[in-house]
């Protein structure tokens, strides 16, 4: 039984839109790549005013832990411009991941953009 679990495994990771893997370079440059652009969006008060959400995104541990703090960086930035401004300058933000996470992690389309 022990050639099915492979298989398996594959088959399901195929399934929620798992493909070829993205080298460890690839994968770290584009993670300090978002975090960075997540860091500037907030701004040089950023430390100040949001100091938890600074440190989460500083240190998080991968690009997974950076794509769940996008709800915690999209409330920010609202309060500071706007819900629609902060759509918008979260949107390029979310783009960046594309290629770093897995097909069944990223956004869908969702209605309300146009």
């Amino acid at each position: 039984m022990g050639w099915l679990k492979p298989k398996l495994r594959n088959s399901i990771y195929g399934l929620l839109g798992g493909g070829s893997e993205p080298s460890d370079s690839v994968l770290e440059n584009g993670t300090e790549d978002v975090r960075e652009a997540m860091l500037s969006c907030l701004g040089p008060e950023a430390p100040r005013r949001f100091p938890h959400l600074t440190r989460r995104i500083r240190y998080a541990a991968d690009v997974h832990a950076l794509w769940y703090l996008r709800g915690d960086l999209m409330a920010a930035l609202a309060s500071l411009q706007g819900e629609t401004a902060a759509r918008e300058t979260l949107a390029p933000i979310t783009a960046r991941f594309r290629g770093l996470l897995p097909g069944a992690m990223t956004s869908r389309p969702s209605p309300l953009e146009s």
